[in-house]
């Protein structure tokens, strides 16, 4: 077996994020097939019509067409260990989805080629810039009709201010897609709708010169349409430069069609080799290099109830530096105390198996008995280190939320604080009232409906929902006597389930009243789960 810092290297972790429908979980469960790691595409559950991904484990996601929480799936193919981060497409799961990129090395964004870029995929690419995060981006759907190539790669660069690089070019599209043009191998990979998305695509070595082998392949018209492209793109176009796409400047961008398994392996081949290994991270100032001798992971996602037959709760850490063991302890930095990691597993979307060892780069989920938050840091007893926590950011929707069967007030708490431990939803209460009320807060307002629907199947815990009317949350800074606080009337002062401050508005009028009545306070819209 490799020693483990070459299992180190061979490893590549990425997220696949985009806009709901634009092709990222059919593209996902493509390059799992390659990887051996499922035998088909989706799982068939009655009729046909009903396949959902792999990937989408929650009864609530097949239901709807649509993820809503994060999977992690691990599997190997042509030498790499390859992790695979599939994110919330549903803009209102948007925080999940930015924990998930704290924990890739890079990131690959499907966007529908009729479609373009589109708001989620918009919000999702700044938070990758924020983070230098390098971008490989797929242009699926090539099988239908679609907006012309220059005009996508224009929006991609226009949009994001970073160059593009088209490793491969359109020939056509919809009924007239005949394939793509490799620019690297200056090669052509030809596409008939006969293969079904089943065998694998042989390319044709063919020159551009050679103009009646190209005639046969995609015909007259086609062909002088891609020669004149190929001219254009290779006078006009970005110069390849590797340094430039590992520092987030410069996109590889991909056309293909994941339904149709067109343009997958190719990409998933060049991916491989463009995408950088395992790369540091800050603790503090210091730089924690992934080939360091000392183990260090971060939590950046809790989830209960993956698995009915379990229903246990996971941590889900990313490997930042050195080799897990399994028979060892570590320390748990928040929490001060040295533990093993109990029930250490690798996993596919809901389906797990028990690890010994892992790697950095690894994503690995371990049972929490309820004692890890996310943003936590589990290190060697003897290290000095902490990953800066994740930031919860403002929710945007409040609710008020109470049990209908007041029976079931312990199945109500735990449930409740379970799935706010998840970060999926905050909660609140007003302090010293005795009010028993919990008051919900959401980024997206489809999370009320996960949390109904979650409480309701997993913890048999009936809801009333009532919308609130404040519109902006804010955290107080410091150490504040907030009952002396000058507020508005209908301002409110609430506390998280950590006993952290925060002031709840129904406007921005009201923000600056509390500046203007309370000289020296301090207010800001997220807060640092350390």
């Amino acid at each position: 077996m490799a020693n483990w810092k070459e299992e180190i290297n061979r490893r590549r972790t990425f997220a696949i994020i985009s806009h709901p429908d634009a092709g990222k979980t059919t593209l996902t469960e493509k390059l799992l097939l390659y990887g051996g790691a499922i035998q088909q595409a989706g799982s068939v559950k009655g009729k046909a019509s009903a396949r959902h991904a792999v990937s989408d484990w929650m009864e609530l996601e097949k239901q709807r067409g649509i993820s809503v929480t994060s999977s992690v799936m691990q599997f190997e193919y042509d030498g790499y260990c390859i992790n695979i981060l599939d994110t919330p497409g549903h803009q209102d799961f948007s925080e999940d989805t930015y924990r998930t990129l704290m924990a890739a090395d890079s990131a690959v964004m499907v966007i529908d080629a009729a479609k373009g870029i589109e708001p989620q995929t918009r919000k999702l690419f700044r938070i990758c810039a924020m983070r230098h995060i390098p971008i490989f981006t797929f242009i699926n759907k090539l099988d239908r009709e679609a907006r012309s190539p220059y005009d996508l790669l224009e929006e991609l660069e226009k949009e994001f201010g970073i160059g593009t690089y088209p490793m491969n070019w359109p020939i056509g599209c919809g009924q007239d897609f005949k394939g793509v043009y490799d620019r690297q191998a200056r090669r052509i990979l030809a596409f008939t709708e006969f293969h079904s998305g089943q065998s694998r695509i042989q390319a044709v070595d063919c020159s551009l010169d050679d103009t009646a082998l190209l005639d046969e392949l995609i015909g007259e018209r086609l062909r002088r349409t891609l020669t004149d492209d190929i001219e254009l793109v290779d006078g006009a176009g970005y110069d390849f430069d590797l340094e430039a796409v590992r520092e987030g400047l410069l996109s590889p961008v991909f056309f293909g069609s994941a339904l149709n398994n067109f343009g997958v392996e190719p990409f998933l081949k060049a991916f491989l080799e463009m995408a950088s290994p395992p790369l540091p991270r800050l603790s503090g100032t210091e730089e924690i290099r992934p080939d360091s001798d000392v183990f260090s992971a971060f939590v950046f996602k809790i989830q209960a109830n993956m698995n009915k037959a379990h229903r246990d709760r996971i941590a889900f850490m990313r490997i930042c530096s050195g080799r897990f063991d399994r028979e060892k302890e570590y320390l748990h930095v928040q929490g001060g105390k040295l533990l093993r990691l109990p029930q250490p597993q690798q996993l596919m979307a809901s389906d797990r198996a028990v690890i010994d060892v892992a790697y950095a780069g690894d994503i690995i989920g371990v049972f929490d008995p309820g004692i890890f938050s996310i943003g936590d840091t589990v290190c060697e007893k003897d290290a000095d280190i902490r990953y800066e926590g994740i930031p919860s950011f403002a929710p945007e929707h409040f609710a008020s939320v109470e049990r209908i069967d007041t029976m079931k007030r312990k199945q109500f708490e735990k449930g409740i604080l379970q799935i706010a431990q998840e970060g999926a939803i905050q909660i609140f209460h007003e302090p010293h009232t005795g009010v028993e009320e919990v008051i919900v807060g959401v980024v997206g307002v489809l999370q009320f409906e996960v949390l109904e629907y979650r409480l309701r199947t997993e913890y048999g815990v009936e809801i009333r929902r009532r919308a609130l009317p404040y519109e902006i949350i804010r955290w107080i800074v410091g150490d504040v006597d907030v009952s002396s606080l000058n507020l508005t009337s209908d301002t409110r002062w609430v506390q998280d389930f950590r006993g952290n401050n925060l002031l709840l508005f129904t406007s921005s009028w009201c923000i600056d009243w509390a500046f203007s009545k309370n000289p020296g306070l301090e207010l800001r819209a997220f807060n640092h789960n350390e």
